[in-house]
């Protein structure tokens, strides 16, 4: 088995008559389109034998923008496999301008959705022996309101389809993250409405049949993390910074099998030639309720003066977190705060860091 491939997640494409004109806006979505188009210049001429992309595909799931991401995608020379995010099917009785829950199978016919289930879920044999499975991580509770989990009928049908797949390798794309990428992410306020409501639920199923990789988006950072001897990689917006997407190869070693990749990043657009920068700067300009949240939340339970000194200093932080491969060190801050952020930076073992966010070979046992 050699197979390489591509990861681009959270394109948010935006065509310009649907981009709100919002002052506080994070999303870079008027460079949403150059972005992919950068991305897809590049990609093409890697030879490659698929692209995955884990959902949010439009910035809020716009007919006009999904019907020009499908003509895009179906143009390509190599097949692209999607799910949707929680911006792609935002509403359960969505205006005449959104489109409805069944429809995204609509229009992505001929990436991935020729045969699903109710719940927008499918399995494809993408190559020889090699077997995706994606599932649809949002559901409508019953006041209609958008939850990221998945439901029993899902559980049922993944542990159907997994027992009939135990000679393949499996790989699971989903939106929502399942394995924390943050310390304490299910349990903190900011940062479990990024995780799969019912994570374990789907982890008992994957381990139960050997499933090794899991493909996330949603958290706008680049991130590997392991829970036993599953990982998850999870890959950056195009439009927030570091603007990224990685290029993957699965490879049997003499019967080792690895996970080898890199991480690229959209440098320059035609119409932004410092496009990285303009991210980070962008995205600094724009973390402060954030990082004030942050500050002021359970554990560490700050001052607002407090917190509003601290912030200014934290300026990049969560740009260092999307990145991915960060230490955190801010001396300026008193002891127990600042040990309170390096958690949040590289892992270490035996005090060495273990740096596999963005370039790493990752043996799948």
């Amino acid at each position: 088995m050699n197979i390489r491939f591509a990861i681009a997640s959270d394109l948010h494409i935006a065509l310009p008559e649907t981009i709100e004109d919002k002052p506080n806006r994070f999303h870079l979505t008027q460079y949403s389109t150059s972005a992919l188009d950068a991305v897809l210049n590049h990609l093409n001429n890697l030879h490659l034998d698929f692209l995955l992309l884990p959902g949010d595909l439009t910035q809020d799931g716009e007919a006009v923008n999904h019907q020009w991401l499908q003509k895009k995608l179906t143009s390509l020379p190599y097949p692209v496999y999607v799910i949707p995010g929680n911006h792609d099917i935002p509403f359960l009785n969505p205006p005449a301008e959104v489109i409805k829950f069944r429809e995204f199978a609509d229009y992505y016919s001929q990436c991935g959705y020729q045969n699903y289930t109710d719940t927008l879920d499918y399995t494809v044999e993408i190559a020889p022996h090699l077997q995706l499975v994606a599932l649809n991580s949002n559901y409508f509770d019953e006041e209609g309101k958008q939850q990221g989990g998945l439901l029993p009928s899902q559980l049922i049908w993944l542990e159907d389809t997994l027992s009939s797949l135990a000679d393949k390798v499996v790989m699971v794309m989903i939106h929502h993250n399942v394995i924390e990428h943050l310390p304490h992410q299910s349990k903190h306020p900011l940062g479990r409405r990024y995780m799969l409501d019912n994570c374990w639920e789907l982890l008992d199923i994957l381990e139960k049949y050997n499933v090794k990789l899991i493909f996330t988006g949603h958290l706008h950072i680049q991130d590997v993390s392991k829970y036993h001897n599953i990982y998850e990689i999870t890959t950056g917006s195009l439009i927030t910074y570091p603007s990224p997407y990685r290029v993957l190869e699965l490879q049997d070693n003499h019967g080792e099998l690895c996970l080898s990749f890199t991480s690229h990043h959209v440098e320059s657009l035609p119409e932004k030639e410092d496009y990285q920068l303009f991210c980070r700067e962008w995205m600094g300009g724009r973390s402060f309720p954030f990082i004030m949240k942050l500050l002021t939340s359970p554990p560490l339970n700050l001052s607002e003066d407090n917190a509003c000194e601290y912030a200014i200093i934290m300026r990049n932080f969560w740009g260092d977190i999307a990145k991915g491969d960060s230490e955190f060190n801010y001396p300026e801050l008193p002891f127990l705060v600042n040990q309170y952020f390096q958690q949040f930076g590289v892992n270490k073992i035996n005090g060495i860091p273990q740096f596999i966010d963005n370039q790493a070979t990752l043996t799948l046992v």
